[in-house]
């Protein structure tokens, strides 16, 4: 048993802020009870905040690595520790739309990595390639493809963790949805032209949420509302957003968040290589993309992913969408579990949920960052 006593802070926790001194207690990996007892650890937290680990279901890369250059548990490894320190204790590692045969080799990566004791990676994200070229964005075009048997067969395989799947629901058939759904694949919708009543009959046959809202997607129409109006008057679908404020404008995001709330939006740091390097450029798919003022762009000022951390997301998401800490923490980690389905492992500090924890400062910047109890970051 361990007892990790919190002061001079708050705790964000489902019932909203406690004030310290709080002591969490761990048994394992899980947290047992929270009380006022005293702990054999005392960390101070100094005017900032004990949130629970960060949750980011779209990171591409980081610490120089990119998912799809070398989809391996190597590769997954630099991720990791890239966005650990930054808070990140669960995410899905990430592939921009290519062969089969790269996506069959990230599935085997996470599978390997999970079986080797990782509690971080709960996943995979396979963005693309089922997506609409008008919508590609900085996806090759060359890689898209229809969903197909061969695919399909390939993402319902059992795994060992989460599958998550971003498609255009113009771009396959809806019993091909129902396969991927009734299987236990994520859905979610993106990159994608589609007409609103074609994405609500994808919402309707279990399409569980969209991927980066406002980007990739035919915008808002009074006349054809797309997947953004789909998305936004549909209340079980979540929403990812990236929010650096160059991605979505804060009056999106405000509207976004006025429509949906913070249980239903995800706050997705869509990370590259860059993250954690302070790199000013890095290679995708042969083309060279360039950092500057938070921005990644291609050689025709294509966005290309986001140089962004989850936890600055936060940040950004307080100032931008006008909101309180702990509403940003619920779109970074309670709104993701529940995505992905695991609120009742992860994502809120109670009791029978998993110690992962991050101390942040009063900027939401993380501190220290704690897995399963045991202290990783400092």
């Amino acid at each position: 048993m361990n007892a990790i006593r919190f002061l001079n802070g708050r705790i964000l926790s489902p019932a909203g802020p406690l004030e310290t001194p709080t002591t969490i207690h761990v048994s394992g990996d899980r947290i047992t009870c929270i009380d006022e007892s005293p702990g054999d650890n005392v960390v101070d937290l100094e005017g900032g905040w004990l949130a629970p680990g960060l949750i980011d279901v779209q990171i591409n890369g980081g610490g120089g690595a990119l998912f799809n250059d070398a989809p391996t548990a190597e590769t997954i490894d630099i991720i990791s520790a890239a966005h650990l320190r930054n808070g990140v204790t669960g995410y899905l590692p990430t592939l921009l739309s290519d062969e089969l045969s790269i996506i069959a080799r990230g599935l085997d990566a996470v599978d390997e990595i999970i079986e080797a004791g990782s509690t971080q990676v709960l996943g995979i994200h396979v963005e693309g390639p089922f997506i609409s070229p008008v919508r590609h964005g900085i996806h090759p075009r060359d890689n898209i493809r229809l969903l197909d048997k061969d695919a399909i067969k390939l993402l319902t395989a059992p795994r060992r963790g989460k599958v998550m799947v971003t498609l255009a629901p113009e771009c396959c058939e809806p019993d091909q949805i129902a396969a991927l759904v009734n299987a236990g694949v994520i859905v979610s919708l993106g990159h994608s032209n589609t007409s609103a009543e074609t994405a609500k009959t994808a919402f309707a046959l279990g399409a569980r949420g969209v991927t980066h809202l406002f980007n990739a997607m035919s915008p808002l129409h009074h006349r054809e509302p797309g997947l953004v109006g789909a998305a936004l008057d549909t209340p079980s679908a979540w929403c990812g957003l990236i929010a650096d404020g160059i991605h979505v404008d804060p009056v999106a995001l405000r509207i976004a968040y006025r429509v949906k709330g913070a249980d239903r939006l995800v706050l997705v740091s869509d990370a590259m290589p860059s993250v954690g390097t302070g790199a000013s450029e890095f290679l995708l798919n042969g083309r060279t993309i360039r950092a500057s003022g938070g921005k990644l762009t291609d050689e025709h000022g294509a966005l290309a992913g986001a140089d962004l951390t989850l936890a600055q997301a936060m940040a950004n998401a307080v100032g931008m969408m006008r909101i309180t800490p702990s509403e940003a923490v619920v779109m970074a980690a309670a709104s993701p579990a529940a995505f992905l389905g695991l609120q009742n492992e992860r994502g809120t500090i109670a009791p029978g949920r998993r110690a992962d924890l991050v101390w942040l400062d009063a900027a939401l910047q993380p501190r220290q960052v704690w897995l399963g109890g045991h202290r990783v970051h400092a």
